[in-house]
């Protein structure tokens, strides 16, 4: 694990004073995720604005690397201006739907179409990047069912992201391209949930509560309309298509680390010199562990002190990743060393 914490075997260290200046005094980058750690649903976490701004006023490079891929970057700029922050710039946003879009752009380099199971923020990134997307035509007609509805022999990739209006003919469509080996199969995300307006989410059903269910089982909560509910949640949408494709999806969101690549790229980053704060240990703390970036667990989203605890306390070794570095109640928790 990166950072003084992780290098002493210590771990979940609670920052006070001058350790605090000193850790920001040893940063030049932060990386901020966005759900439980800048707002929860259209609330301003408190003190993040003022945070995000200081930290820019004192030098630092600020980002924000979120797995919610439901809107596009021109959309989260003006969410961070309804709530206040005054300084956020499109390019410092990197989403796992903007992400997808530069790895099909950058590394895949597909040259043909990506078939979409998500929203319009993904399908919007992709457009932005000069991807061709699938155009969905004619499944809504009297009679269309996956026997002889229409199939687009230019498809070269298929990707998975949240869907609000997932359906049957949508993952058996996705099935046949991915019948052919050639056809890349990606994820924006691994995340169980994801928040919504008014401090609502999407239901926490995990990937492993499908991955459990027999084909049998499956095919009963299709027919009474219950895994169609489910497989909003991502993580159980991209394991029933692996499931059913027999295929392995690449995820390109956190803990992945395509999206520090990504970023990286653009900025010149130096992991020694970055500092991953988030909220989920499993996806945030986990990514900024495989980055080789300091991590730091904010009390303000989903993970707890108690769950950091168990992780550090496990003998596992594949739990030493979830392990955060530094434990802060809130991003606010800044402000005393950056007001000084």
């Amino acid at each position: 694990m990166a950072g003084a914490a992780g290098g002493g075997g210590r771990g979940c260290v609670t920052l006070r004073g001058s350790q605090f200046r000193d850790l920001l005094d040893a940063k030049h980058n932060v990386l901020f995720d966005c759900d439980g750690v800048i707002w929860n649903g259209e609330t301003a976490v408190t003190g993040a604005p003022e945070v995000v701004s200081l930290l820019k006023q004192r030098g630092k490079r600020v980002f924000f690397v979120t797995n919610n891929c439901t809107r596009p970057r021109e959309s989260y700029v003006q969410k961070f201006s309804r709530l206040g922050f005054t300084d956020v710039a499109e390019e410092e946003i990197f989403s796992s739907a903007y992400c997808s879009a530069a790895y099909l752009r950058d590394v895949a380099k597909v040259q043909g179409k990506v078939y979409v199971i998500g929203c319009s923020g993904v399908v919007r990134e992709l457009q932005d990047a000069g991807v061709h997307v699938v155009e969905e035509v004619g499944d809504d007609e009297p009679g269309t069912n996956i026997s002889n509805c229409p199939l687009d022999p230019d498809v070269k990739a298929v990707l998975v992201g949240y869907d609000e209006n997932f359906t049957f003919m949508k993952l058996a469509k996705a099935c046949c391209y991915l019948k052919n080996s050639e056809c890349l199969f990606l994820a924006t995300d691994p995340d169980p949930w994801h928040p919504l307006r008014g401090g609502r989410i999407t239901p926490e059903i995990r990937r492993s509560s499908i991955q459990q269910c027999s084909v049998r089982q499956r095919c009963f909560l299709f027919k009474r309309g219950q895994l169609s509910i489910s497989l909003q949640v991502l993580g159980s949408l991209t394991a029933a298509l692996e499931t059913a494709s027999s295929r392995k999806a690449t995820v390109i969101g956190k803990p992945g680390r395509f999206m520090f690549e990504c970023i990286a790229s653009q900025f010149d980053l130096d992991p020694a010199r970055s500092l991953m704060v988030g909220d989920r240990l499993e996806t945030d703390i986990l990514f900024g562990s495989n980055c080789g970036l300091s991590t730091m667990l904010t009390l303000t989203g989903v993970s707890t002190m108690e769950e950091a605890q168990k992780y550090k306390d496990s003998e596992s070794p594949e739990h030493k990743g979830c392990v955060p570095d530094y434990v802060v109640e809130s991003i606010a928790d800044f402000l005393e060393a950056l007001e000084e």
